[in-house]
């Protein structure tokens, strides 16, 4: 028994020292492996396995050779299942690799375009800051600004009319109403427990059962103010016609004398490269300095000999400033407060000043306002003139036109004979019609006032002949007929007489 046992134990480590790459069924040439890192973990793992080491700590197990080939086999058909997985996850991160690329090659090409656009925005606005500011130099509308300044009056009036109940053009009250105002308080007395609604059928029934004379007074006085209030509603209305009127002749004006400035400003300003400025008035007092600006005044001029730049100079001011005691500081702040006493003093004799000039403007508005409205009115006159003349020569016109049609209704009546120009068109016309058939109208007229023009003196004398002859032929028609007319009058009235 131990003699076998002792032939087991060698034969096993004899199966374990001779054991060749062929008996594991893994090929000699393919110790390098393909499969990467799983492959190398395998081969790892069959090292460990195989190691004289390894086998004096873990007895191996008895097997066979066939056993042991059929496990490596799965084990490498396994390894080749993930080595496929992993070149298809490979393949999977590639692409999205690829798309995550795209998308940062467009985000980079739409900054660059963002980039380029800003540049670009940045130069106009360097050019439009370079560009004067335009200011015309005339008051634009100056009517409308007037007009709307009467506006803003008539609507503070109505303000002030609903706070006091004051109106200036009432509107009348019907003769009923003024008549009810009259009787109301008789009718509370006569009824004092009566409510309103019953007093106003009281009434009501009273201004019936009343006489015409008894209403006359209350009906005349209605009148009376009805057209007192009319003439003054037509007042205004005609004034705000002419001031419409006269606000759309100055805006065109306004409008031409406007795009004139404009043009030369935009040549100064293709010439002149300058930045526009803001005015300032220059009758406005200049704010005081404060103690801290007083002091780095009188310290800058020490600071500059020792050539401090700007930024330096500041810094040490602001640093020296906040370790002075308040002893050190008095005098400026003095210097500081007398200066501002002084400013406050000055702006207000300067705000007085602009308020005395606001008025002045007012008042001188106020009567150029007046001007206008005169013009306006005079300028609507006009208006109605040509208006009142154009309406007359219509009129005339239609009359004449009535007149004519009345004349040429008598069939007896001579007609006009035509002109030496439309003899000649006549002629020349058939003229045209044989030599060009089919021709249209418009051509032909057309060539007939050529042909006209193209007449001579001795030619155009004979058509003006033939054309005196027919109208003394029908001066002498015309005074027959109107012979005939005039007896033929004559003799129709006595008749209608008896």
């Amino acid at each position: 028994m131990a003699a076998a046992a002792v032939q087991r134990k060698g034969r096993s480590r004899k199966a374990l020292k001779n054991l060749s790459p062929s008996d594991i069924n893994i090929p000699a040439g393919e110790s390098s492996s393909p499969f990467g890192e799983v492959g190398k973990e395998s081969r790892d793992g069959l090292s460990q396995l195989l190691s004289p080491k390894n086998s004096k700590k873990v007895p191996p197990k008895p097997k066979s050779s066939k056993a042991t080939g059929k496990s490596f086999a799965d084990e490498l058909q396994e390894l080749q299942g993930r080595l496929q997985m992993l070149q298809l996850e490979k393949e999977k991160t590639e692409e999205l690799l690829r798309q995550q690329d795209e998308v940062l090659k467009q985000k980079d090409e739409e900054i660059e375009n963002c980039g380029k656009e800003q540049e670009r925005l940045q130069d106009e606005l360097k050019k439009l800051q370079k560009l004067k500011e335009f200011k015309p130099t005339m008051s634009l509308p100056l009517v409308k600004s007037l007009r709307e300044k009467d506006q803003e009056k008539n609507e503070k009036k109505k303000n002030h009319k609903n706070k006091t109940g004051v109106e200036k053009t009432k509107k009348p009250c019907p003769a009923y109403i003024s008549w009810c105002k009259d009787q109301w308080n008789e009718a509370k007395k006569e009824n004092p427990d009566a409510d309103f609604k019953e007093i106003s059928n009281v009434l009501g029934a009273r201004w019936k059962a009343s006489s015409a004379q008894e209403k006359k007074p209350y009906e005349d006085k209605y009148q009376q103010e009805k057209e007192a209030y009319l003439q003054v509603v037509k007042q205004e209305k005609r004034e705000n016609e002419a001031m419409k009127l006269l606000e759309e002749e100055q805006l065109q004006k306004t409008a031409m004398e406007l795009l004139e400035q404009y043009l030369q400003f935009k040549q100064e300003a293709d010439k002149e490269g300058s930045k526009p400025r803001k005015e300032k008035d220059p009758l406005k007092p200049k704010q005081p300095m404060s103690a801290f600006f007083l002091f780095s005044k009188e310290r800058r001029e020490a600071l500059l000999q020792e050539n401090k730049n700007v930024l330096e100079i500041s810094k040490i001011a602001g640093e020296e400033w906040k370790n002075m005691t308040g002893e050190q500081k008095a005098p400026y702040d003095e210097v500081a407060k007398k200066q501002k006493e002084d400013y406050n003093r000055e702006m207000e004799l300067y705000k007085q000043r602009k308020l005395e000039e606001a008025a002045t403007l007012e008042k001188e508005e106020e009567e150029q306002r007046k001007v206008l409205k005169q013009e306006a009115l005079q300028l609507l006159k006009k208006k109605e003139k040509t208006e009142n003349i154009i309406k007359k020569t219509k009129e005339d016109r239609h009359k004449k036109k009535k007149n004519k049609e009345e004349q040429n209704a008598d069939p007896n009546r001579p007609k006009k004979p035509p002109s030496s120009f439309l003899l000649f068109s006549k002629e020349a016309r058939k003229q045209l019609m044989e030599e060009h058939p089919g021709i249209p109208y418009s051509t032909l007229n057309a060539m007939v006032s050529v042909k006209w023009k193209d007449l001579g003196e001795a030619e155009r004398q004979t058509w003006n002949e033939k054309a005196a002859e027919g109208i003394n032929a029908y001066k002498k028609e015309l005074e027959e007929y109107n012979k005939v007319v005039a007896m033929a009058s004559k003799t129709t009235t006595p008749e209608h007489e008896s």
